[in-house]
């Protein structure tokens, strides 16, 4: 099983977690035939490994609620909406820029021959 997130997750290395994530929703794959879910709850960190702590997820027959985790391990967390849409702004901004610009170039031309 090969686990890529949904379109509403972005991947990020484990050692990218920070506290900012704490109390987020966040999916990853600990071994090949577990799909994980849970609010991280805590993280601690040591040179090569990831500790993550999940609220929620522990005292089933077969869940755990903490997972060590490679630096290199991907994580799934929740798109950054307000970040995403903030880029998108600006991306639509450019090209309106961009167009204006254009136009007045076309502009300039017919001016010219009158």
């Amino acid at each position: 099983m090969e686990y890529t997130g949904s379109q509403s997750e972005k991947v990020v290395s484990a050692g990218e977690l920070s506290r900012s994530h704490i109390g987020q929703t966040i999916s990853f794959q600990p071994n090949e035939f577990t799909i994980v879910f849970g609010k991280l709850a805590g993280i601690a960190r040591t040179e090569a490994m990831v500790y993550l702590s999940l609220k929620g997820v522990g005292n089933g027959t077969h869940l755990k609620d903490e997972y060590d985790l490679p630096l290199n391990h991907d994580v799934y967390v929740p798109v950054d909406v307000i970040s995403n849409a903030e880029s998108t702004i600006k991306d639509l901004f450019g090209k309106v820029q961009e167009n204006l610009r254009g136009a007045t170039h076309k502009g300039d031309d017919r001016t010219d021959r009158l």
